[in-house]
């Protein structure tokens, strides 16, 4: 059982053995669970009641889902409070582009998957660790490199040097990864399988959500491509490295940082 006593859940759901069943397993866990069968009970709890975090079904009758996030939002489009999304929908990162959520995880959903999200969320908003102690900033970068081999190196360089890190494999894990992951900074390679570095920076620049993580883009072949192309494209584009050396682009992140 974790030590998460003080903090408390909002879980809405229109699904009644869902929200007795993930109610009764976070409660084993520590958290204090208030539950809300609709948006608009949601709603409701929310004048006497200041969560942690909200676990949020998208699909329910009435104002659903995006209504109630709509109605907790502030004219930027960030919600109140942290919001986990609970959702059946396949094609989770298109759907949820242009919505501030802090992160969402597919129904049914493994009770492991889902506690380990609550304590990311929770924890990282809070400023602590799971044991109570005061945690210092730890920036967060994503990686893609499609080579596995150079992709394990950069991910172990940013690690020794204190970095949160998550490494993808092809351009369009990136854009799901942005979504959820919100990083700090997006190291990607210029030519990358599924989808190039410089296409995916233009695709980030479009989502309100992504539109402001800077991206550190390197390409290590033999190709002169003037740096200025990307570097004045009006996307996230901070910095141009001409290698995939771990040392180059771990210097070019802390430079844009």
């Amino acid at each position: 059982m974790g030590n998460n006593l003080k903090r408390t859940i909002l879980l809405i759901d229109d699904d009644p053995s869902l929200l007795l069943t993930l109610s009764d397993f976070l409660s084993f866990e520590g958290y204090e669970i208030v539950t809300a069968s609709s948006g608009e009970e949601g709603l409701e709890r929310l004048n006497t009641l200041d969560p942690d975090l909200i676990i949020l079904d998208m699909s329910m009758p009435g104002m659903g889902g995006v209504g109630f996030l709509k109605q907790i939002s502030t004219a930027t489009g960030k919600p109140s409070h942290p919001v986990l999304v609970l959702t059946a929908r396949a094609n989770m990162a298109e759907f949820f582009s242009d919505m501030d959520v802090d992160g969402f995880i597919a129904k049914p959903c493994d009770p492991a998957d889902l506690l380990m999200e609550v304590g990311r969320i929770v924890f990282l908003r809070s400023g602590e660790t799971q044991d109570g102690e005061e945690e210092q900033e730890v920036r967060s970068v994503l990686v893609a490199e499609d080579d596995a081999g150079s992709n394990k190196r950069l991910v172990r360089a940013f690690i020794d040097a204190g970095f949160r890190i998550d490494g993808v494999l092809n351009g369009p894990e990136v854009l799901e990864k942005a979504i959820v992951m919100k990083p700090d900074v997006i190291v990607a390679k210029l030519v990358l399988r599924g989808m190039n570095g410089d296409a995916i920076a233009t695709v980030l620049s479009e989502m309100p959500n992504t539109r402001n993580i800077p991206i550190v883009l390197y390409d290590d072949s033999d190709a002169q491509v003037p740096a200025s192309k990307f570097l004045e494209s009006g996307t996230g584009i901070k910095s141009f490295v001409r290698s995939n050396s771990p040392n180059e682009i771990l210097a070019a992140v802390q430079s844009v940082l």
